[in-house]
């Protein structure tokens, strides 16, 4: 085994960061270096000095998974990933069956021929998903509390106030593979390649990012006034807000834009973007 090259991220405000960084010369056996991903300035030049028997081990949440497979698009490298998950919700190794903490494990299989995002005219490859509606509101508003506390974000709070006096839901367009859909009064619409995003929710229970197809899933929660989304919302973290066929619908496809009358705020594997009428997804294959 060659040489294992630890990436961080202690912007990134995970609890704990440098102790949890120390667990690793413990369990590893293997040199490692230690490395802040704010010190590399170019990924291409920073992989092509790697031999094959070298590694990295990507130490963070989904937040510094998303920004490393997109810092790493499109340049070759040979050396195998792994994936030390510190994050806050750790949805992309919670869909894996692994947790917060666990020994490293390897995600070179996961994080090659990724599906990917056009917003606003800009390409971005993720992990989980995309996050349209009320969800990128509320990661709207916890970036906004985050400059001004350091307490812990709550982000179910955010989502009450949101849904019963704060975010009014959007008309949407959706088109999957040339189909058009329309939709009234749309709260959610997030399209998935895994099955987790925001913190363990479940919009997509039946999605699998290793399907033949490598169809990707959208879930529209529509047609619902404030009291009937509330309820119904908290069932999102089992999977089980799918039983009201009536208020929610799963589309599959390689290629789905969703179109809303407004702009709203996006989230891609937890990153903000504000302002966005339109994205497009599309599969890798």
């Amino acid at each position: 085994m060659g040489t294992g090259y630890v990436l961080y991220n202690l912007k990134a405000g995970y609890e704990n960061t440098v102790e949890d960084l120390k667990y690793l010369d413990v369990v590893m056996d293997a040199d490692l270096k230690y490395i802040d991903i704010a010190n590399i300035k170019n990924y291409k030049v920073f992989l092509s000095g790697l031999d094959s028997e070298d590694f990295i081990i990507i130490c963070g949440g989904d937040g510094t998974l998303n920004h490393f497979i997109n810092d790493t698009d499109g340049i070759n490298y040979s050396c195998e990933i792994l994936y030390y998950p510190l994050g806050t919700g750790n949805d992309f190794a919670a869909d894996l069956g692994h947790s917060k903490g666990c020994n490293p494990f390897s995600i070179t299989e996961y994080i090659k021929n990724l599906p990917y995002a056009i917003i606003k005219d800009k390409k971005y490859r993720f992990i989980n998903g995309i996050g349209y509606g009320i969800d990128g509101y509320c990661c709207e508003v916890g970036d906004e509390l985050k400059k001004t506390s350091d307490k812990k974000v709550n982000y179910t709070a955010i989502a009450i106030k949101g849904l019963l006096f704060l975010y009014k839901p959007t008309n949407a367009k959706i088109t999957v593979d040339g189909v058009t859909h329309i939709y009234k009064k749309v709260w959610l619409a997030p399209t998935m390649h895994g099955r987790y995003y925001g913190g363990g929710m479940m919009p997509t229970p039946s999605q699998d990012r290793q399907n033949p197809e490598q169809c990707l899933s959208t879930m529209v929660f529509h047609s619902s006034g404030e009291l009937k989304t509330l309820m119904i919302f908290p069932s999102i973290f089992k999977g089980e807000h799918i039983k009201h066929t009536d208020k929610v619908e799963i589309l599959t496809g390689h290629k789905i834009t969703v179109e809303y009358d407004r702009p709203t705020a996006l989230q891609v594997d937890g990153e903000t973007i504000l302002d966005v009428t339109k994205y497009t997804a599309v599969s890798s294959v």
